[in-house]
């Protein structure tokens, strides 16, 4: 009996820890933290997104889901504890296709495949002041997404998303009323 709720207590456990690895729970942790810019992008603007190129176009076209998130990493613990967390995410039946480690500077591109197509993009980058994620689950072609990552497509899509959403926004008011962008 005792050994049968040890057993049991220990699995709730360990699903409970890997389930906290996923995107869908580091988005939702960090969405509300100071300095944060965090985009889910909606069906009909990821039609709009695919109009910018045909490499575009054959990467978005099959998205289900695409997020970007932009965090601050100012302190060596901070940039520590969220690698750490990437690093746990990634390491749950993601493929890393490419990684970059410089001290405590990330660069990681990470896939997860079923059978000859690849289901999900992982891009993060953090240089110890900034982090950031760039997340595209859907059905996509596995030499286009390595194509990509070679060329820093990931990296401009991401800076372009953010100027898109920044630009149709109105910006923050400051405490003396001025307009912040």
């Amino acid at each position: 009996m005792i050994k049968r709720t040890l057993f049991l207590i220990g699995l709730i456990l360990f699903a409970s820890c890997g389930s906290y690895n996923s995107i869908d729970s580091f988005y939702e942790a960090h969405k509300n933290d100071d300095q944060v810019t965090a985009v889910r992008v909606p069906q009909f603007m990821l039609s709009l997104l695919s109009n910018v190129s045909p490499e575009m176009q054959s990467l978005i076209g099959n998205t289900r889901d695409l997020r970007y998130m932009q965090f601050p990493s100012a302190t060596p613990a901070r940039t520590e504890f969220l690698n750490k967390q990437m690093n746990g995410i990634t390491g749950n039946s993601f493929i890393e296709v490419y990684r970059k480690n410089d001290d405590l500077k990330r660069n990681i591109v990470s896939i997860r495949e079923k059978r000859n197509a690849v289901k999900e993009i992982l891009i993060y980058n953090n240089n110890a002041a900034r982090g950031s994620f760039l997340y595209f689950n859907g059905n996509f072609d596995p030499v286009k997404v390595r194509e990509m990552a070679k060329s820093e497509e990931f990296q401009k899509l991401g800076d372009g998303l953010i100027n898109q959403y920044n630009m149709g926004t109105p910006g923050i008011q400051k405490e003396d009323g001025e307009k912040e962008n």
